[in-house]
């Protein structure tokens, strides 16, 4: 989800949009109050935890920094407002400490799933309480219980529900009838349901946001990430043998309304991927380098002409609900039209400069660098450069005396070690695969 909305994100402000993008941290809810308990940890300062933890392991998948990420126990104050302000409409109701909101006091309630209260109510799994209205009835507050973080409250001491939460902050730092609300498929119903009925019931029927879009999941052997079902990994575990950027690849080459299957082959194809469009953009670069760069009016002309035809297909694949899969199309497309010139003699300077610039621009847009690919950290690099030059004296001797078959198990015996070597007219160069 981080992921995508931050593609998302990236690809307005390519078009010129000034994007205001809020991302809300939820620090209390039920959850974090148990997971407090199993760690024996205050919730408050575990919540602060993981929200240090997340901004790690975005960074690494260079996800921007939200334009505000607010807490929610920053809020308070803002979301018994609301509250009260359902109940001074019929919407709340208090008992005991608690407050709920009537759902069958608000008409529209569904429209975002397209479920009707007779549907919930035949298929619900929630735990009968005699003292709701209705059985689909949600908390907006709740009334503290011992040893929980709790808040001063016209019904006493509490906490908020998790829906409020995300309208009390929308509203602060959108307001009402802004643009796009984003999340998982997941938080459709009924997080998303009950954001819409409790925000425009307090708005008095003005649009909460004009745009609803949710990511589809990520699955494992075509089943739902679940620890319940023993197929729970997190990115952090990823990073330990996949830079940021190929699993962030990884996970933009489907459409993000699409499930996405995750296994090891995918994520090295992925990795191959990203590798191709990086080394189309060096070879590009050293080409342009050399000595004889010169303009070739003709090759250069259909370079320029590859450069405009990529940008063209490339935003006509993001202007049609950001269809990532086939911007990345656009981008190998250009990219292989790159590599076809960069051998060239004289290189065709201006047309191959102009490619180059698309397709690192392109790759910006969905957040890659392709002109720094990320380096794989050794230690004592200097040694091993000294080691690998010794190696491919021996390999190019070996060249020139037709022993292609030593120059071949010279080659393959550092691939399988993760050192990639390329010939090219310049000489044998050597990498070490991310």
């Amino acid at each position: 989800m981080f992921v995508v909305f931050d593609m998302i994100r990236r690809y307005f402000m390519h078009k010129g949009y000034d994007v205001r993008y809020v991302q809300n941290f939820t620090d209390i809810d039920d959850k974090i109050i148990q997971r407090g308990k199993v760690e024996e940890m205050d919730p408050l300062a575990l919540g602060q935890k993981y929200i240090d933890e997340y901004y790690k392991d975005a960074k690494a998948l260079n996800v921007l920094p939200a334009t505000i990420h607010p807490k929610a126990t920053e809020h308070i104050p803002e979301m018994i407002e609301i509250i009260q302000g359902l109940i001074n409409t019929g919407l709340g109701y208090e008992v005991d400490g608690d407050v709920y909101f009537a759902v069958d006091h608000f008409p529209n309630y569904g429209k975002l799933s397209g479920r009707t209260l007779d549907d919930m109510k035949a298929g619900a799994r929630v735990e009968v309480d005699e003292r709701k209205h209705h059985p689909m009835d949600f908390a907006l507050w709740k009334t503290a219980k011992p040893g929980e973080p709790a808040w001063e409250s016209p019904w006493g001491m509490g906490r908020p529900g998790w829906h409020i939460e995300c309208t009390a902050m929308s509203l602060k730092y959108l307001g009402a009838g802004f643009d796009i609300h984003g999340g998982g498929g997941d938080l459709v119903f009924p997080h998303h349901e009950n954001e819409i009925a409790q925000t425009e019931g307090y708005l008095k029927g003005e649009t909460f946001a004009h745009y609803w879009m949710h990511n589809a999941f990520l699955t494992i052997n075509q089943e739902k990430m679940s620890k319940s079902l023993g197929n729970f990994f997190t990115t952090r575990e990823l990073l330990v043998n996949s830079p940021g950027e190929v699993i962030r690849f990884y996970l933009l080459g489907t459409h993000y309304r699409s499930p996405l299957d995750f296994n090891d082959q995918n994520l090295i194809m992925a990795q191959k991927g990203l590798e191709r469009l990086q080394t189309s953009v060096r070879l590009a670069q050293e080409a342009l380098g050399r000595e004889g760069a010169l303009n070739n009016q003709r090759i250069g002309t259909e370079l320029l002409n590859a450069a405009k035809e990529a940008r063209e297909a490339f935003e006509k694949a993001m202007d049609d609900d950001f269809n990532s899969a086939l911007a990345f199309a656009a981008l190998f497309e250009l990219a292989k039209t790159m590599n076809g010139y960069v051998q060239e003699s004289p290189v065709p300077s201006e047309g191959l400069a102009e490619a180059q610039k698309t397709l690192v621009k392109l790759g910006e847009v969905l957040g890659f660098d392709l002109l720094h690919p990320a380096q794989v950290q050794v230690e004592n690099e200097e040694m091993l450069s000294q080691v690998m030059e010794v190696v491919l004296q021996v390999r190019s001797r070996s060249r020139l005396k037709k022993d292609w078959e030593m120059s071949d198990f010279i080659r393959d015996a550092l691939k399988d070690k993760g050192i990639i070597i390329e010939d090219t007219p310049q000489g044998a160069r050597w990498q070490i695969k991310k």
